[in-house]
């Protein structure tokens, strides 16, 4: 388990339906989360990972920054989506300090950006071998554009951008923190969001597959408006109303039971990926979280479709939290949202 000393940072995850900021005190042997902020992201200002409105999402996060009154400058934020792309690659075995100068080459045949537009990392899984002969790398690009974008609404905020990292990876960084690395364990994480669903594996602690579902919360929204001829807010509405137990049409319920069977099977699709690119390491568990893992019926119907067993995960399992600032009421209402947030804050200044 790791733990850093650093600068303090807050952990930023600006998602399509809500923005969240963790503030966490780190020290070599704990945790404490010290403050949890959330508030929805303005309506279409994300698409996919995609900022489609920088304005909105600026003035929101520069409100969320004088509400939250932290004395905090700097942030490590997560990009998502379309804006990265990860995938492990194998290359010939070399020495490792020759591996940087190879890996632009070895990504162009597998980014489909221009190679010049794109931020390029890797981290060589050293838990995890194809093949004597080669090496497997985790490839990781990044859009500049959106990454410059994401940057910029930080600082018309009064931020800093310390720390651009990956939301799957700072998923699985609060894992660790939590669970420690399960050696001999192929674990999966499932984060069920609004847009898309972050989905990670690791096998000894190392990240070994990290991939964006396209589905989420937003799925049954759109089949509840498409269904019943009513408008995105009128069905997100009812969605809400349907998953908390108060009164909504017969239809909706049944429209959220058929969604069940699309999002099971996306997530199946990368299960088999990755089960058929990683012979002979069957995931043995899979933690889930996300707002929208609350959707009634889903977690089971997903464990039921997969054959995998499912448990809850819990960000603050081994974090401390400041009773003070936020009582276990507030704790619990956060407790799906969080994740991405409190790996993020777990980060240091300067990492990658």
């Amino acid at each position: 388990m790791m733990f850093f000393q650093s600068k303090k940072l807050i952990g930023l995850d600006i998602g399509t339906a809500n923005i969240k900021m963790a503030e966490l005190d780190v020290s070599r042997k704990s945790a404490t989360l010290t403050a949890f902020h959330i508030m929805p992201t303005p309506p279409r200002a994300i698409n996919g990972g995609e900022i489609t409105d920088p304005a909105a999402l600026s003035d929101a996060l520069k409100m969320m920054v004088e509400s939250s009154r932290t004395k905090r400058k700097n942030v490590s934020i997560g990009l998502w989506g379309t804006s990265v792309i990860t995938k492990r690659i194998a290359i010939p075995q070399m020495d490792e300090k020759l591996v940087a100068g190879q890996i632009k080459w070895e990504a162009e045949q597998y980014i489909p950006f221009d190679i010049n537009e794109v931020n390029i990392d890797f981290k060589t899984l050293r838990e995890f071998h194809s093949s004597p002969d080669t090496m497997d790398v985790l490839l990781v690009a990044a859009r500049q554009d959106m990454a410059f974008l994401y940057q910029d609404i930080v600082q018309s905020a009064g931020l800093t951008c310390a720390v651009i990292d990956v939301s799957g990876f700072a998923f699985a960084n609060c894992f660790l923190n939590n669970w420690g690395t399960q050696k001999g364990q192929t674990i999966a994480l499932m984060n069920i969001g609004a847009a898309v669903t972050n989905f990670v594996v690791l096998e000894n602690g190392e990240v070994i597959f990290c991939r964006d579902i396209p589905v989420g919360g937003a799925t049954y929204t759109a089949e509840i408006a498409k269904g019943m001829g009513i408008s995105p807010e009128e069905a997100e509405t009812m969605k809400i109303s349907a998953c908390t137990g108060q009164a909504a049409p017969d239809e909706v319920p049944k429209v959220i039971a058929s969604t069940h069977e699309m999002v099971a099977e996306e997530v199946q699709s990368s299960l088999d990926f990755f089960v058929n690119t990683t012979p002979g390491l069957p995931v043995q568990q899979c933690f889930v979280t996300g707002g929208a893992s609350r959707t009634t019926g889903l977690v089971n119907f997903i464990g039921q479709h997969s054959k995998l067993s499912l448990e809850r995960f819990d960000p603050f399992r081994e974090l401390r939290v400041n009773d003070s600032s936020m009582n276990p009421g507030y704790i619990n209402d956060i407790r799906d949202f969080a994740s991405i947030a409190v790996g993020l804050g777990l980060r240091k200044a300067g990492d990658t």
